[in-house]
């Protein structure tokens, strides 16, 4: 029996949430399939295509990973700070951003639909 979108969007945004590291599609699909054997790749990506046009979730770009959104962006820029030792990801809110990187893409005529930053980097505890 096939589960409905809102249930399997909340699947998937459960697995993310119970781990504290960006997970990829794959290692999310793993993770569905000890519940449920039969669930296909193409189910997992559409679920999260879903999930980060929600704004439920977010890409990281640069590492082909998942996170579960912790903000809320209605109209602002999720900062997401990567530590490129041991992965953990903050997100913080960038509202004071949006307004600036507005008016760069402005220069060009240029239509954002979404926008995203990435900082690599080490936190806190790397770092020391």
């Amino acid at each position: 029996m096939r589960k409905r979108a809102a249930a399997r969007q909340q699947d998937v945004l459960n697995v993310l949430k119970a781990c504290d590291k960006p997970m990829t599609a794959y290692q999310i699909l793993e993770q569905l399939q000890i519940a449920e054997p039969n669930i296909a790749p193409p189910t997992v990506y559409r679920t999260l295509s879903a999930l980060t046009h929600q704004g439920r979730a977010h890409r990281l770009e640069s590492i082909n990973a998942f996170v579960p959104c912790r903000c809320s962006h209605t109209e602002s820029v999720p900062v997401l700070a990567i530590c490129d030792d041991c992965g953990t990801v903050d997100e913080h809110d960038g509202s004071e951003l949006l307004p600036k990187l507005t008016a760069l893409t402005d220069q060009n005529a240029f239509h954002a639909v979404r926008h995203i930053v990435e900082i690599h980097g080490l936190c806190g505890a790397c770092a020391a």
